[in-house]
């Protein structure tokens, strides 16, 4: 072995949007798998190998020696944003990230409904938003603030009796079980900007369901429009899990804030369970072509005619931004969906250049992001260990 430094632990990506959250993964390793940076942590994890039982080798004989990556908290391909992951040792980290507070920043479009709650999504329905004003919506958000219960997009990749939510939705079926609400907090909500129509450029969803495809739709949404995310009381509270949306291989867009493959969060077994291991387990943006698009001139109209709002936040594990959106409409008697998200921060991980490997670096090559990298995995260290010694010390 070359006796080099091997580095490992926890680092924040800044994803961008279009790219699922297990790209961003896979993208990684095909840097880092052929890099000098990473060498001496294959040839440690090749020597480790060698040292391991016949049995043990016998079943590895299929496997690549990759560098070990996962991620702490899917994003949707819509989304952008703090992308936690775990290099080696530190994917046994990336567990922690899932119960923290994350803070985000997103934009609300009003009048129609998808069936993902955002606009990637196919339009369910369409609703009035003439009366949709900003005094509306501030006070709409106020049933939206401290300890609520939310229940989880119908159209997501929560598993149910091992089977995602959004594979029920496609095949017509109703799930086998309801979904209940869950617990949550948002600690802040505020309004960061107001859009009148004709303001703003944010997009409108671009498909329209029709037919069998759009009656199933209607009956699922209906399902759960009887419960709009009101407040509730101390009783109702008391857990908290999730992320903030939550995408697969779909073939309408379905939410991916968590794509659950490679992640920390895939590992969690329970009846109904998010999916992704840092959740990524097989996010895809790609969405097949709609059964009828919109007609061009009604959609351009669309787009420019209807409000939206931007709402920044500080939610806790759990928080789905696109079933907020989604109650938000509902809440101020029209439909919303959730138009543009960014996740500023996850945990003591903050969306700023000196403190996220940019996306694009990894195209500039290892001379770019190696030392950046390097760093980062540095500071992580640290940082445990400081933590080590502070608990020992009161012990």
């Amino acid at each position: 072995m070359s006796g080099e430094k091997i580095l490992e632990g926890v680092f924040a990506v800044h994803k961008p949007q279009g790219v699922t959250s297990a790209d961003v993964i896979r993208t990684l390793q095909k840097h880092f798998n052929p890099s000098k940076t990473f060498q001496p942590w294959l040839e440690e994890e090749r020597a480790r190998r060698e040292r391991e039982s016949k049995f043990q080798r016998k079943r590895r004989r299929h496997q690549r020696l990759d560098v070990k990556i996962g991620h702490g908290g899917t994003l949707d391909p819509l989304a952008t944003g703090v992308l936690i992951t775990g290099i080696g040792k530190g994917t046994k980290s990336l567990q922690d990230f899932l119960a923290c507070t994350k803070s985000y920043e997103t934009v609300v479009g009003f009048g129609a409904e998808t069936d993902t709650y955002d606009r990637l999504g196919k339009i369910v329905r369409r609703a009035p938003y003439e009366h949709v004003t900003r005094e509306a919506v501030e006070k709409a958000l106020a049933q939206f603030r401290g300890k609520i219960m939310q229940q989880p997009p119908i159209f997501s990749a929560l598993r149910v009796d091992g089977k995602k939510l959004y594979e029920y939705a496609r095949e017509g079926k109703m799930p086998p079980i309801e979904i209940k609400h869950r617990p949550v907090e948002v600690l802040e909500m505020e309004i960061v900007e107001w859009y009148e129509p004709g303001t703003h450029g944010f997009k409108f969803p671009e498909q329209e369901m029709t037919g069998d495809e759009k009656i199933v739709a209607e009956k699922l949404l209906d399902k759960d429009a009887s419960v709009p995310a009101a407040p509730s009381t101390e009783s109702d509270v008391a857990g908290q899990e999730a992320e903030a949306s939550s995408s697969t291989k779909r073939k309408s867009p379905p939410p991916s804030d968590e794509v659950k493959e490679d992640s920390a969060e895939a590992s969690k077994k329970q009846k109904v369970s998010e999916t992704e291991a840092a959740p990524a387990a097989s996010e895809s943006a790609a969405a097949e072509p709609a059964a009828t698009e919109t007609p061009a001139a009604s959609t351009e109209q669309t787009k420019t005619q209807t409000p939206a709002v931007k709402i920044k936040m500080t939610v806790t594990s759990g928080f789905y931004v696109r079933s907020l959106a989604h109650d938000l409409g509902k809440a101020v008697g029209s439909s919303a969906y959730m138009s543009e998200l960014i996740r500023s921060r996850q945990g003591d991980y903050e969306l700023d250049p000196e403190k996220v490997l940019e996306y694009k670096d990894l195209e500039a090559g290892e001379e770019v992001w190696g030392p950046k990298v390097a760093k980062f995995l540095g500071e992580w260290e640290e940082k445990r260990a400081n933590n080590a010694e502070a608990v020992a010390a009161q012990q």
